[in-house]
Order: C-alpha cells, then sequence, then structure tokens
C-alpha cells in the first residue's frame, strides 16, 4: 500500500532517531521528532525516577509544538525507546493528543534488552479506534542489517518501499 506517512519518535540518546530515519528514507514519509518542553535529566537515576513517577500518574510532559500532527496522514509510524517496560512518556503524550481513529498505526520501539511490560499493549489503549499492525523491536546495538530489518517489518505490515539503498 503507499499511503501518506508520518514517521514520529521520541529519542533520548538517537537510538530510536536512528530507526525513524530509516523508516523514512525507505518509504518517503514525513519525518517529525517529540521534544518535551522540560528535557529529561541526563542523570540515569533522576530519569528512572521521572519516569516511573510520570508513568504511573499518568501525567505526561508537555511537548514543544510539532510541525506535523496525525490529521492529514493515513499510516502514523510512532517510536519510542523502552523506558521501564513500556513506552516513553512524551510518546504517550503525542498519542493522547492526537486523534487516530481509523489510521494505521505502526509502532517500533528501541530497547538495550530491558523486559517488555506492555509496550504494544500501552499503544494499543491510548489508540484503541487505530489500526495497530505489529512493531518492530530493535535492540539498540545492533546496526548491523536495521535497513533489511526495516524493510522486513514493512513488508509484514504491507507497506510500500524503496527497493534501492538510498543514503539520507
Amino acid at each position: 500500500m503507499r499511503k501518506n506517512s508520518l514517521i514520529v519518535c521520541y529519542s533520548y540518546s538517537g537510538n530510536t532517531r536512528r530507526i525513524a530515519e530509516t523508516i523514512r528514507r525507505l518509504t518517503d514519509g514525513t519525518y517529525s521528532r517529540i521534544y518535551p518542553r522540560q528535557p529529561y535529566p541526563a542523570d540515569f537515576e533522576l530519569l528512572l525516577e521521572q519516569v516511573r513517577a510520570e508513568n504511573r500518574t499518568k501525567i505526561f510532559p508537555s511537548l514543544l509544538p510539532l510541525t506535523e500532527r496525525a490529521d492529514g496522514y493515513d499510516i502514523i509510524f510512532a517510536g519510542t525507546p523502552n523506558w521501564c517496560g513500556t513506552i516513553a512518556p512524551p510518546l504517550a503524550a503525542w498519542l493522547r493528543a492526537n486523534d487516530l481513529t481509523g489510521k494505521i498505526l505502526l509502532p517500533f520501539f528501541s530497547h538495550c534488552g530491558g523486559e517488555d511490560k506492555g509496550m504494544e499493549q500501552a499503544v494499543r489503549e491510548l489508540c484503541p479506534d487505530a489500526k495497530v499492525g505489529s512493531s518492530l523491536y530493535v535492540l539498540e546495538n545492533r546496526r548491523e542489517n536495521l535497513e533489511e530489518t526495516v524493510r522486513i517489518w514493512l513488508e509484514q505490515n504491507g507497506c510500500e518501499f524503496r527497493e534501492g539503498r538510498k543514503e539520507a
């Protein structure tokens, strides 16, 4: 299927962004990054404390304005790192703020081997009226074969993609 696609992601360390850029390159989709108004702490323990509190209370961070909203797109690729076993609060905030009714939603996740405590389920709960396809999980230190991994995932979800390799 060749449809109008939007790739949105929150990336703390750059691993999720790398996946998003590969998807953009292969699909010619529009790419937009999610940024919280207040950046997360660089100190890992403080970061975990904040993320756990946001996930527990469901009070997600306010976001900087994005140039793109979901309204004009058929397919939404939504990416996030695995934070505390679920999606990062900035992506949760973006999903909550956009009406994805009837849209194809394809989640992708970067992780460092951490436990998935329901990442895809969290996306489904935030977007109950979207058509959620299969998710892509990429181990963050696995840089080789990323393009091929993304191609296979796109194919599994019925998405068209570029055949030839084209650098960004």
